[in-house]
């Protein structure tokens, strides 16, 4: 179901888990950052599954999005590298296997340093080899590609030559988001998208995010001049989602159009 739509975005009230969701393949870039499994309190979603019904899920939207990608189509997968929540895991290497089992080829890691030092606090047995635990406060971007890495078409690219020598470096450093001030349990930075928009597509292509959440993918590519589509299990949060698209997008074309 069409939530909201206009020239350049459209917010899809729905389930990324319905294969019969999109007929054709559509898709050029993914950015997106899927429930972690952690015990965030979301209006509709389950997110403290057993870990093997974690690895299913996660099976079952990452093959639909391949089914409804274009042949050169990248993905950008936000992911925790572990957790410690519910018992010790290697969350990012575990989705790297499952998204290559569900068709996706791997490219590269990108490691984000959020500078979130409260993630430090599982130290296990205190100044003892008994039992420490090492807690890498960082997150990962987690590349990919359906068939060819490299497009099969030309395109402009908007990418300057100091954003793309800063960005191609695979550590990037910028802060996290604030849920209070975005008013969604488990929001990502825009600065997040913005860069993996510009590196890793061209004006106009189409960009996805099968979990919109409070929709800062889709803001950054209307701002960058991308189509985006975007999918939603709750009404809440699409309600969100068109609020900040409308109202961030007309702040932006209001600022590059006055004198």
């Amino acid at each position: 179901m069409i939530f909201f739509q206009s020239d350049t975005t459209t917010i899809i009230n729905g389930d990324c888990l319905n294969s019969s969701l999109f007929l054709e393949p559509f898709i050029d870039l993914i950015v997106t950052s899927p429930p972690y499994n952690v015990g965030i309190d979301y209006n509709n979603h389950q997110d403290s599954m057993s870990y093997e019904e974690y690895l299913a899920f996660s099976y079952q939207w990452l093959t639909n999005c391949y089914n409804w990608s274009r042949k050169s189509a990248r993905l950008c997968l936000n992911v925790p590298l572990d957790k410690n929540k519910g018992g010790l895991k290697p969350v990012g290497a575990d989705l790297t296997k499952i998204a290559q089992k569900a068709g996706w080829r791997y490219q590269s890691t990108i490691v984000w340093n959020e500078g979130n030092i409260s993630r430090r606090t599982a130290w296990g047995s205190w100044m003892s080899a008994s039992a420490p635990y090492v807690i890498a406060p960082v997150e990962l971007i987690i590349v990919f590609y359906k068939e060819q890495w490299k497009k099969s078409y030309k395109g402009k690219s908007d990418i300057t030559r100091e954003e793309f020598m800063e960005w191609t470096n695979g550590l990037w450093t910028f802060s996290g988001e604030s849920k209070k001030r975005i008013g969604h349990p488990a929001p990502f930075p825009k600065e997040l998208p913005h860069r993996c928009i510009k590196l890793f597509s061209y004006v106009g292509d189409t960009i996805f995010d099968p979990f919109l959440g409070s929709g800062t993918t889709l803001i950054e590519a209307a701002k960058l001049n991308r189509k985006g589509i975007g999918i939603e299990i709750d009404k809440e949060y699409c309600e969100l989602a068109k609020k900040r698209i409308v109202t961030e997008v007309q702040e932006e074309l209001l600022s590059t159009t006055s004198p």
